[in-house]
This record gives C-alpha cells, sequence and structure tokens, in this order.
C-alpha cells in the first residue's frame, strides 16, 4: 500500500511524505515507514527528510529522527478560479529571456530572510534538482515576476508527483525590497491560475507553522487549513 510520497535524489537525499488516509491504521503506516527506511539506510543515501503527523513523534525520536519544525497545509479548489488583472507580469525560465545562472541568484534572492526552518541545501544543488524533480521540461515551471521591469519574485508551480491533478508550488517567494506590499499574495495568485493551465483541479500548499506572512497570504488567496504535519530529518 502507497501510504508515502518519496523524492528521491540519487545519494543525496530522500524526501518523504506521509499520505493520510482515513481507516488506515497507526501500525500500517509504522510497518511502511519501516521498510522505507530499511531500503534508505541499505542505499547509504545521505539523508532522509519526512513530512509526517506529529502523533507519530515519540516513535520516530526513538528512531534518531531529529525534530526540525512543524508545518500547516492549506488547500483550495482550482475549478472556478478565474484570471484576475494584476500590475506584475510573469514569465517562464523557458523563454530564454534570462538565462538559468540568473534565475539561480534570483532564487537564492528571494529565499534570504525566510521564516521556515528546514535547512536550506545549496542554490546549486537546489537547481541541480529540479530536473530530478520536475521532468526534462522544468524550465518551463520556472517562472519570475516583474514589477515596473524590476524582479518581484519567482515560483515554481506544478502537478505534484504520483498524482494527476495535484497543484503544488516547488518554491514560491518575494524579493526582499518588496515584501510587506501585497507583492507575494498577487504572485501567489498567480501561481494558482499557472496551475490551472497545468490541469491542476486544486492547490495544496504548506509552509511552517511561524511564517504568520505566508499563511495570511493562504487566506488572502482563499485557501483554507487541510493539516498540520512535522518536519522530521535522519542522517546516515
Amino acid at each position: 500500500m502507497n501510504l508515502f510520497n518519496i523524492i528521491k535524489n540519487k545519494q543525496e537525499y530522500w524526501l518523504v511524505d506521509q499520505i493520510k488516509k482515513e481507516d488506515i491504521s497507526t501500525e500500517l503506516y509504522i510497518r511502511e515507514l519501516t521498510d522505507i527506511l530499511g531500503n534508505w539506510s541499505h542505499l547509504e543515501i545521505g539523508y532522509l527528510s519526512l513530512l509526517m503527523d506529529e502523533q507519530y513523534e515519540s516513535w520516530l525520536l526513538e528512531k534518531k529522527f531529529d525534530k526540525i519544525s512543524s508545518i500547516v497545509e492549506y488547500t483550495r479548489d482550482l475549478k472556478e478560479m478565474q484570471e484576475t488583472d494584476n500590475q506584475i507580469k510573469c514569465h517562464a525560465l523557458a523563454e530564454g529571456v534570462i538565462k538559468d545562472r540568473e534565475y539561480a541568484k534570483l532564487y537564492e534572492l528571494c529565499r534570504s530572510g525566510s521564516a521556515n526552518k528546514n535547512t536550506k541545501q545549496p542554490i546549486a544543488q537546489v537547481m541541480s534538482s529540479l530536473e530530478n524533480e520536475l521532468g526534462p521540461e522544468w524550465s518551463k515551471h520556472c517562472y519570475y515576476f516583474l514589477k515596473d521591469g524590476a524582479f518581484a519574485g519567482i515560483s515554481i508551480p506544478h502537478i505534484e508527483i504520483g498524482t494527476e491533478d495535484e497543484g503544488r508550488l516547488f518554491y514560491f517567494g518575494v524579493v526582499p525590497e518588496l515584501r510587506g506590499q501585497g507583492i507575494g499574495a498577487q504572485i501567489h495568485r498567480v501561481s494558482m491560475e499557472l496551475l490551472k493551465k497545468f490541469q491542476a483541479t486544486y492547490y495544496v500548499g504548506s509552509t511552517d507553522v511561524n511564517n504568520a506572512n505566508m499563511i495570511k497570504i493562504f487566506e488572502k488567496n482563499g485557501c483554507e487549513l487541510r493539516d498540520r504535519k512535522g518536519i522530521y530529518k535522519i542522517v546516515r
């Protein structure tokens, strides 16, 4: 039974996310996660990052996981979403107007000062993981946003691996000098409109429980709280 989504990055890391289902016992979740941990250890992968219900925390700590933080998940139905007029313009990296290295610099700028507590990977590693996680046409999902001709932020909308219509943002961020001006909510709204064009019927977004600004953006754009999970990490 598939109770976890797993994103694998060669020998560097696995990202594991619990799929919550009704009528599934605690024992079944623990059994499947135990099998995943066994495979991870056997293959000598660098580390494993896990999103899981905090009711399993005692068991996870006994298995030598470290608790990083907690996240909240928000969701929104996209089927009735309509395009809106915005002051910002968006372009895909695939259009070729800017180079990959320039996008990487913008990505690094947008994630500076983040309220999320999860350990940040080096930006070169993040960029190299995009193709692995989003496929060979990854640059078609990498958008940057302009306000009055200047960079305002980025987002990376895509369909979640293992699903046909669940929209996610691999990343979303605003440049530091434009934060607190409502630009983030605009970029987030446009990003959900892009997800609909990618055939997503609903959106799921998550953020650290302490990221009040992102939670406000979710709520402003009609998203509703769906879940809360812990972030746990184990290193080989």
